[in-house]
């Protein structure tokens, strides 16, 4: 089984091919939690992700026979980008099967980094299968997570945890197949053994919840999530039972809090996460928010490789989440006057208006009303409720939009 002087051999083997990446003191997050809160800002490594360090881990232990054909590997994102620069780092040619549905951006950077993209199927495990299927014609393939050696190369970052924070008392790592949490919650065990650990994943997809049950790697369904990077259906042979050694348990988190995690990172930290890397904020802010977990927390921020149109809905998510905006629908006279006298009324309640847009068409309208839509961007909660009572008084009739109420 995996030990910590083979992460500590992998450690030996990347240095000058990685980023030891910042450990960075959290103001904002320190104040809501009442303790000291550390970032390891793994979203500025080489690709954005973690991914390169197994990935570089693994192709240069490869034996020489398997390096001729050279290399393929499955994946719609981190893991494509950080094979494919490890293995122009390796000089081995790689090629990467992505599903037909991956992002352009994530494609562009693949191919940018030196792979050759495939687009094959409609999910990732038809693009997984396909892989394999060129595996056996010769190429090697590398496993995403349940590889000893891939392991080994994410449990770096543990040792760097360690090096720069000593007295840590817990960390919080994101969770998909398990090979980041493994590697690290490992190599920091290994070291200082009563640290807590803690894996966080999407309430979406709780594969690791499943199999910690069932005592075994135990599929769950797939489902959409903002994490999508950590939306792994079942945890791995090798990775199982590090975790259910290591770990001190596990935190699940809503899209909702994925997003303002998301959110509070950008904007108070300026820190660019993925929603996998931001769900260990989110973890602390909610399910561990009364969890005894010391004074000196890690929050891995494991990767920063979000397409920006979704970092859009994201952002938009996190903001009408936390009441910083506020969409609303006030039916009006089709006359003069009108829109502007709502608009000054929403003016003096402190709001500003973001985006406003008529519908006279509904057939549940009057011939001789409209009905606006705006979008306000508020201070909060209490702003928000404020702005309702206000045009309330003034015999407006409010509506929140379905879907986008709180």
């Amino acid at each position: 089984m995996l030990s910590l002087p083979d992460i500590q051999a992998a450690q030996e083997r990347l240095q000058g091919m990685i980023i030891p990446t910042p450990l960075v003191y959290s103001q904002t997050l320190s104040k809501m939690c009442g303790r000291k809160v550390f970032l390891k800002l793994e979203n500025l490594q080489t690709t954005g992700s973690f991914k390169l360090r197994g990935s570089l881990n693994k192709l240069h232990l490869l034996p020489e026979m398997h390096r001729t054909a050279g290399v393929v590997a499955a994946s719609a994102g981190n893991h494509a980008q950080g094979v494919a620069y490890a293995a122009a780092l390796a000089g081995l040619p790689a090629t990467i099967v992505m599903p037909q549905w991956a992002s352009l951006s994530k494609q562009a950077a693949t191919e940018g980094y030196g792979g050759r993209v495939i687009l094959h199927g409609q999910s990732l495990a038809e693009a997984l299968a396909h892989a394999q299927e060129l595996a056996r014609e010769g190429l090697t393939f590398i496993h995403p997570y349940d590889d000893p050696e891939i392991i080994a190369g994410q449990g770096t970052l543990g040792l760097e945890i360690m090096s720069a924070l000593p007295e840590v008392d817990a960390v919080l790592i994101p969770v998909g197949g398990g090979g980041l949490a493994a590697g690290i919650a490992l190599a920091i065990k290994s070291l200082k053994s009563q640290v807590r650990i803690y894996g966080v994943q999407s309430s979406l997809v709780p594969s690791a919840q499943a199999a910690f049950e069932a005592g075994r790697p135990t599929p769950v369904p797939g489902a959409p999530t903002l994490a999508d990077g950590i939306n792994v259906t079942c945890l791995g042979q090798h990775t199982f039972p590090l975790l259910h050694q290591c770990l001190d348990g596990l935190a699940l988190v809503s899209e909702a809090e994925i997003a303002d995690a998301v959110l509070l990172l950008l904007e108070k930290k300026k820190v660019l996460s993925e929603g996998a890397g931001a769900v260990p904020v989110a973890a602390l802010l909610h399910v561990l928010s009364k969890k005894d977990l010391g004074e000196r927390v890690v929050l891995v921020i494991s990767g920063g490789n979000i397409d920006i149109p979704l970092l859009e809905r994201v952002v938009q998510r996190g903001l009408l989440h936390s009441r910083r905006l506020l969409s609303i629908q006030v039916a009006l006279p089709d006359s003069p006057g009108s829109l502007g006298a709502l608009a000054g009324l929403v003016g003096q309640a402190g709001a500003n208006i973001l985006h406003l847009a008529h519908d006279r068409l509904s057939l549940d309208l009057p011939l001789r009303q409209t009905r606006v839509k705006l979008d306000l961007e508020t201070l909060g909660a209490a702003h928000c409720e404020h702005i309702l009572e206000t045009l309330r008084q003034a015999s407006y009739r409010v509506e929140i939009p379905e879907g986008e109420g709180f």
